[in-house]
């Protein structure tokens, strides 16, 4: 009964999604672990973790599409809940390292003892504890989204309005994380990381398994938001996006819909977030700043906004021509090729990659069936 309940909230693009996600599970640790490093099917550890970096901007971009795509707020600041993830994270990271960081001192990270603190801030107290970490890289970036949408949602801020000042949110929080005197390391972040629950961060083991549960986080994100989007919330939401006023006028308190899949959608960015420091090795203030977080806007435009597998495709196809154009020459000239790619898309596929290749499947399917009705109506 639930299996079926589960299947039929999926569709064929959404089993084909996790099919892969399944199939990647399985094969890259035997392509990683037992191939051996000569042969051209073994995966290396450093593209393993590159894969890892590329799937928490898939959950990244998953989240923005739930909020985007479905309900037609756009945020123009998810990549601050994804930053505050990551520092929860972070604080739980450096207070791992403990007396072997350069200055040993067991309780303050080296930061602290640099710039002369005597003790550890109240805020820093607990994150030597790993569910509390995990419920802090929960809690922070949904309690922030959770005031924003209370006070934005119920003056019924909308459209252009409510993404301005979602930026001014994470350019706020950039100033603010930027100084010294707020206690997450400046303008360097935290970084050297050793442990995660007792086992090396830079052990080849360990990048696998930060890979490997990051796949599974994004395939349960995917669920949650597949199940939200297929719900009678979720056709609520839709209603919104389209026709907010009519949606309001038929009864449904609308600001309680936007802060539900708002504060969730936080979350989620979190959640990435904090999967992300363990397999880059540093989170730093840099993730505030208000053009990552148009660029995740891009990566749901090109997989598909309003699509879910699309905004994930889309983060990852994006970030993989990034990387392939910034180790060249061409390097400085990538933010004019993403300016470029964003127009293109807008002008010729504005459904996005996974849209336009719906439409075009669906064309042909509609051709094929009125040339199979023209072959069978006899002749007159």
């Amino acid at each position: 009964m639930l299996t079926n309940r589960f299947l039929a909230m999926l569709d064929a693009r959404g089993r084909i999604f996790l099919g892969v996600i399944l199939a990647a599970i399985v094969l890259v640790p035997i392509l990683n672990l037992v191939v051996p490093t000569g042969s051209s099917l073994h995966v290396p550890t450093w593209l393993v973790s590159l894969m890892g970096k590329y799937l928490c901007y898939a959950i990244l971009a998953l989240a923005l599409d739930l909020v985007w795509g479905y309900a037609g707020i756009l945020s123009l600041g998810h990549g601050a809940f994804f930053a505050l993830g990551g520092y929860a994270m972070g604080m739980y990271l450096m207070r791992q390292i403990g007396a072997r960081g350069v200055y040993a001192n067991p309780i303050l990270p080296d930061f602290m003892v640099f710039l002369n603190w005597k003790e550890l801030p109240w805020f820093w107290h607990g994150f030597d504890m790993f569910p509390f970490a995990m419920l802090m890289v929960l809690l922070a970036p949904g309690l922030l989204a959770f005031v924003f949408g209370w006070f934005a949602f119920r003056s019924r801020v909308t459209g252009v309005y409510l993404s301005i000042i979602t930026q001014a949110l994470t350019y706020a929080m950039l100033l603010a994380f930027f100084r010294n005197d707020m206690g997450f390391g400046g303008n360097n972040g935290l970084t050297d990381f050793k442990d995660i629950l007792g086992y090396p961060v830079q052990s080849d083991m360990t990048r696998l398994v930060l890979f490997l549960l990051t796949l599974l986080a994004l395939a349960l994100c995917y669920i949650l938001a597949r199940a939200i989007v297929t719900s009678k919330a979720g056709k609520v939401l839709v209603a919104v996006r389209d026709a907010e006023s009519r949606t309001r006028f038929l009864g449904f308190r609308v600001e309680h819909y936007k802060l539900f899949v708002f504060t969730l959608s936080a979350m989620m960015a979190g959640l990435a977030g904090a999967l992300y420091v363990p397999q880059v090795g540093i989170i730093n203030p840099s993730e505030f700043q208000p053009g990552n977080s148009i660029e995740v806007v891009i990566w749901v435009a090109v997989g598909g906004r309003g699509t879910l597998v699309g905004a994930a495709i889309g983060a990852i196809l994006v970030n993989l021509a990034k990387t392939t154009f910034t180790t060249g020459a061409l390097a400085p000239y990538w933010l004019f090729a993403l300016g470029a790619l964003f127009v293109l898309t807008t002008l010729y596929m504005p459904k996005g990659v996974i849209g336009t290749f719906a439409e075009w499947r669906e064309k042909r399917r509609e051709k094929a069936v009125l040339a199979a009705n023209a072959s069978t109506t006899p002749a007159e």
